[in-house]
């Protein structure tokens, strides 16, 4: 069955949005709250990715998680995306472990090299091993995975002899999803691995990552495993309203000053009204408005891409109650109009 979730990273901006600056623990509370909702409807998964930055409370999602799994029965709860990179896999590992434990065989793992750079010297990483660091930390991770007992080496970690890691998933594998943010050597390295990709999706006309759903499936095949059993999901902005435009009028503020202030810090021009509205066309990479505007955005997603699960991240900040409708109607209405197409 075709899969629906939501993704967050708990973002509390600290300029006033709607009139209100909401506290870290206020945000927190209310994922948990929208988590539960979540389940609630019917959707799949949830995923919460670690950031390090003021404007976004989610530095530690097992925590959180396991929150939410004392007060769900049945949705899947992931990361969205660990930095592994700046990580220690073995701890990683047994936090994720404890989570599928605590919420009986409910957790994924979502791992990535990230898009924020806050944690590499938080955690005392060099950026100039970006992507060195991923390779070997993806690879000891599914090492322990994949066995109770583990001797590796690396130029990273401290070495491990025999050494066991404890506790054990309820899942046998835990899941382990890889985020990508459309670069083939991502795409080819968890292929290479059997693993599970999430494509991030936040500009351009999605259709265009055609190319890495081919690379991604071409490679599994080629490296002994089923591409029709592994799947792939997507992770698209969006929000959800009983109108298109009030969808837009709902997240448009907030969204572009969290994309201008991000922006900045990048070098990246101001985003504009006429990029925005274009961006919420059928050939953009927002996914939102109307029940019937976003699940026929997603359908035509699907059909692009072959896609297995669909996430769904606000773009931008909306107050709780509003959070918490357009959840009900992607569990709900769109999920009526998408699943089993």
């Amino acid at each position: 069955m075709f899969e629906l979730g939501l993704t967050s990273f708990a973002e509390a901006p600290p300029e006033p949005v709607g009139g209100k600056i909401i506290t870290h623990g206020e945000r927190l509370l209310n994922v948990v709250a929208e988590i539960e909702k979540a389940d609630q409807v019917g959707l799949d998964v949830y995923g919460l990715g670690e950031h390090h930055r003021i404007d976004m409370a989610a530095s530690a999602p097992a925590i959180t998680l396991a929150a939410a799994a004392a007060r769900t029965e049945r949705i899947r709860l992931s990361s969205a995306v660990i930095v592994l990179s700046s990580a220690d896999p073995v701890r990683t590992f047994q936090d994720f472990s404890t989570l599928d434990l605590i919420s009986s065989g409910r957790a994924e793992l979502l791992v990535g090299r990230g898009s924020f750079i806050e944690s590499f010297p938080l955690f005392g990483q060099s950026l100039e091993d970006y992507n060195e660091l991923f390779a070997e930390k993806l690879d000891l991770l599914v090492q322990i995975r994949d066995n109770e007992r583990v001797t590796w080496s690396g130029e990273f970690r401290a070495p491990l002899d025999d050494q066991a890691i404890y506790p054990r998933p309820q899942q046998d594998p835990l899941p382990i999803w890889v985020g990508v943010g459309g670069t083939p050597a991502s795409i080819v390295r968890a292929a290479k691995l059997g693993l599970p990709v999430a494509l991030a999706i936040i500009g351009g006309d999605p259709v265009r990552f055609r190319a890495f759903a081919s690379l991604y499936r071409r490679t599994l095949a080629e490296s002994g495993f089923d591409p029709e059993a592994i799947p792939l999901a997507v992770h698209g902005l969006g929000h959800i309203a009983d109108s298109n435009e009030e969808a837009a009028d709902q997240v448009y503020a907030s969204f572009t000053a969290n994309m201008n202030r991000i922006g900045r810090e990048r070098g990246w021009p101001p985003l504009t009204r006429e990029q925005f509205d274009w961006m919420r066309s059928p050939e953009g990479s927002l996914v939102l408005g109307d029940p019937a505007t976003v699940a026929a955005k997603i359908l035509r997603w699907k059909e692009a891409l072959g896609i297995d699960r669909f996430m769904l991240h606000t773009a931008g900040t909306v107050p709780h109650e509003i959070a918490m409708h357009s959840i009900e109607m992607l569990g709900t209405k769109v999920s009526e109009m998408v699943r089993g197409t």
